[in-house]
């Protein structure tokens, strides 16, 4: 942990214009962020689902260069696979969703096999981990999108993950005394967490009032939609701690440093790739 210990006393040590400048950082790249999602997501369709997958394939390299194989054939086969994978939801040509897992079970074996002794068994079990945790995750955000009601229900998955966290840090900075996880995100408050929660539910029923009429649902489903949302702010909060705990093994701070200010693809979207599966879900089944 000395790595990342010593990334924090430096940064406790930033003078105060320095600080300045990291924050206006921060917020404009917040801004351009919020502004890319927004075109993505009303536009939808083929660009949507194009953008989605070069994010997605950002973020498994993000991820495969904590273990050191981002420019290896086993990554290769994580990358195809999750093309694959995406032209299948598009085209939805293979049938069986089961023979592409299968499938890229098999070749990725194949590759460790014909190898061997190139890489470690963690690294292939990261490629494979990879795939699903960044991509068929992600691949969720599309996928609610393209729903009956997707055009409204998508806003979802961003109320309760980065509405979820903005509330909570709000709430955190002015009344947060208990840790909810010292060891893992020390900044985090029992506090925050609940006025995090509590935003969630909040700015989703104001939501859901204010876009009832177009999505065509009682004032009685405006609460379920807050209900699903709160559900999944705890999630998004899983996510969060998650992200967190891979960096803190591994001693990195951020996973990459594409957006500035914020880090990598993984950084930024660390809670949205727990969100989305969840409200894709219990959209899909509870609206």
């Amino acid at each position: 942990m000395a790595g990342y210990k010593g990334y924090r006393n430096k940064t406790a040590g930033l003078a105060g214009h320095e600080r300045r400048g990291m924050f206006k950082t921060r917020l404009i790249s917040g801004i351009v962020l919020v502004a890319a999602a927004l075109a993505l997501i009303i536009t939808g369709g083929e660009i949507l689902l194009a953008a989605s997958c070069v994010i997605s394939l950002i973020g498994m390299l993000e991820l495969y260069r904590i273990f050191k194989i981002e420019r290896t054939a086993a990554a290769g086969a994580g990358y195809l696979a999750a093309v694959i994978f995406y032209l299948d939801l598009h085209g939805n040509w293979i049938p069986d969703k089961m023979m592409l897992v299968t499938g890229f079970l098999i070749v990725l074996l194949a590759v460790y096999v014909l190898s061997y002794p190139k890489y470690h068994a963690s690294q292939v079990m990261a490629v494979f981990f990879g795939v699903f945790y960044v991509a068929v995750m992600l691949s969720c955000i599309y996928q609610t999108r393209v729903m009956e009601k997707g055009a409204y229900l998508v806003w979802l998955i961003f109320l309760c993950s980065w509405g979820c966290d903005t509330c909570a840090y709000c709430v955190g900075v002015k009344f947060g005394k208990h840790k909810m996880s010292p060891l893992l995100s020390p900044k985090k408050s029992m506090e925050g967490a609940a006025g995090g929660l509590a935003g969630t539910f909040l700015l989703t029923a104001l939501y859901g009032t204010v876009f009832k009429g177009q999505m065509g649902i009682a004032s009685t489903q405006v609460l379920v939609l807050a209900a699903i949302s709160t559900i999944g702010g705890v999630i998004s909060m899983i996510g969060d701690l998650a992200a967190s705990a891979i960096k803190r093994n591994y001693e990195i701070k951020d996973y990459g440093t594409l957006i500035p200010g914020h880090g990598g693809i993984l950084d930024r979207f660390d809670s949205v790739i727990f969100t989305a599966p969840v409200i894709y879900y219990m959209a899909k089944y509870l609206v």
